[in-house]
């Protein structure tokens, strides 16, 4: 079977035109968008649009890890391509597939010339393996999009560990070998985000590929601010009282701590309801907006009841 290869390669990780002028330019544009991010994180956004290289985004689920690669195609205008990573992925969803529906037609419409004469089986198996035929799924989409493109693998720690291999190639060469094709190059390197909640350990050769930034819950005065940004028409009396028995809540020993959205969440509903400040009553009717355990809820329950919420 002969091969075609589809040379359409970057100069290099570093070749991709900056987006960015600044640390400081980023912070200001994804504030911009409702994202207030951290001097850090702005530096590694920073640092990694300089190399072109992606970005491991590892924190505490509900953090912002992935609004943060939202935020950014948001605040540049770019096309998001998403691929929401499960145990049992396969290159057939992340990488590529073939249109075999549309190369049965293509066998069926040519075997006549086959058995005339008109041409070889192998000439007509070359034919049916090419670009006309290839499905791409979102690594392989990405990478060769025409138009600027931020790619989000999330929670990529949910990948089984022979599926995480898919993601080497793309991600230090942004190109992918078909073994029927050739080696399909990209037409730009893309500003990619992985996430991942810990849940097991990444490969030593992907974090290798990557710059790495630590998202963890933020602290009650940036969540306030985050309220007041997110959440228009909030008083600072109730966002600061809000703000502070979340983080009480995410000291307690309980299964899975408030998320930054579910704080959103609350601030939102106290407003419809007109909240004007807290009370213990309310603060025990919202439990279960927060919390999603009952174990979790009844803790935090007797530690209201007892005066240390």
């Amino acid at each position: 079977m002969s091969k075609d290869t589809t040379e359409i390669r970057p100069a290099g990780p570093g070749a991709r035109p900056r987006w960015f002028g600044s640390a400081e330019e980023i912070g200001a544009l994804l504030r911009r968008v409702g994202y207030l991010a951290g001097q850090h994180a702005c530096g590694v956004l920073d640092l990694a649009d300089r190399l072109g290289k992606p970005v491991l985004v590892e924190g505490p689920a509900g953090t912002g890890k992935t609004e943060l690669a939202k935020s950014t195609a948001a605040m540049t205008g770019a096309r998001l391509i998403r691929l929401q990573c499960y145990e049992g992925l396969d290159e057939g969803k992340a990488l590529y597939e073939w249109n075999y529906s549309k190369q049965l037609l293509r066998i069926l419409a040519d075997h006549v010339g086959v058995a005339r004469g008109a041409g070889s089986w192998a000439d007509l198996e070359a034919g049916i393996f090419t670009e006309d035929f290839l499905l791409p799924r979102p690594l392989l989409e990405a990478i060769r999009s025409p138009e600027p493109v931020v790619l989000l693998i999330d929670e990529v720690d949910r990948m089984d560990m022979e599926a995480e291999a898919l993601l080497l190639e793309v991600l230090s060469d942004y190109q992918v070998s078909i073994p029927e094709l050739g080696t399909v190059s990209g037409r730009q390197i893309p500003m990619v985000f992985l996430t991942s909640n810990s849940s097991r350990d990444l490969s030593e050769a992907l974090r290798r590929r990557c710059l790495y930034l630590h998202l963890d819950y933020p602290p009650a005065e940036r969540e306030r601010e985050i309220v007041r940004t997110r959440v228009p028409g909030i008083s600072e009396h109730l966002a600061e009282q809000l703000t502070a028995i979340v983080a009480s809540l995410r000291q307690l020993d309980i299964k899975a701590r408030p998320s930054v959205a579910q704080t959103l969440e609350w601030a939102r509903t106290l407003l419809s309801l007109g909240a004007e400040t807290m009370d213990a009553g309310l603060v025990a009717d919202s439990l279960r907006m927060l919390l999603s355990y009952q174990s979790d809820i009844e803790l935090a329950s007797a530690k209201l009841t007892a005066g240390q919420l």
